[in-house]
């Protein structure tokens, strides 16, 4: 996947790069700052691009697979898991308080605790840079 953009800043070896805003950028599980102009996103600036300059920038699929699974598949396992627990294990242990009942808060909470510390963690793989996007091309 690949967009093109113009670069608004550089820090070092990542580059703040606005691309034009497209119809999936309201569904999409990147953390890009959306603006009027278009979504901003830092991208590691392999080409060595300046300000001002149209670049191409490419985000890894590898990379993109593995967050989506992140945000949105260990969550809706977790709501899988926490309804199994709750029907088959815990309404053992508490036989007066319909199963069906313990499968939705255990599933509810299983959900939830999936969901947050997949949170957790996709905030620290942002901060490396190899699951950032890449300036590839600076375009003419």
């Amino acid at each position: 996947m690949e967009e093109i953009g113009v670069v608004q800043s550089v820090d070092g070896v990542i580059a703040r790069v606005l691309v034009e805003k497209k119809s999936a950028c309201e569904k999409c599980s990147a953390r890009c700052n959306l603006t009027e102009g278009g979504a901003m996103i830092e991208a590691v600036n392999a080409a060595r691009a300046e300000v001002g300059q149209r670049v191409r920038v490419e985000f890894k699929p590898l990379s993109y697979v593995k967050g989506s699974v992140l945000i949105y598949g260990v969550p809706a396992l977790g709501l899988i898991a926490g309804a199994v627990v709750g029907k088959e294990v815990v309404s053992r242990f508490i036989p007066g308080v319909d199963p069906d009942l313990l499968s939705a808060f255990f599933g509810f909470a299983g959900f939830l605790v999936t969901y947050v510390a997949s949170r957790l963690f996709a905030r620290t793989m942002e901060k490396k840079t190899e699951y950032k996007p890449v300036v590839e091309e600076i375009l003419e």
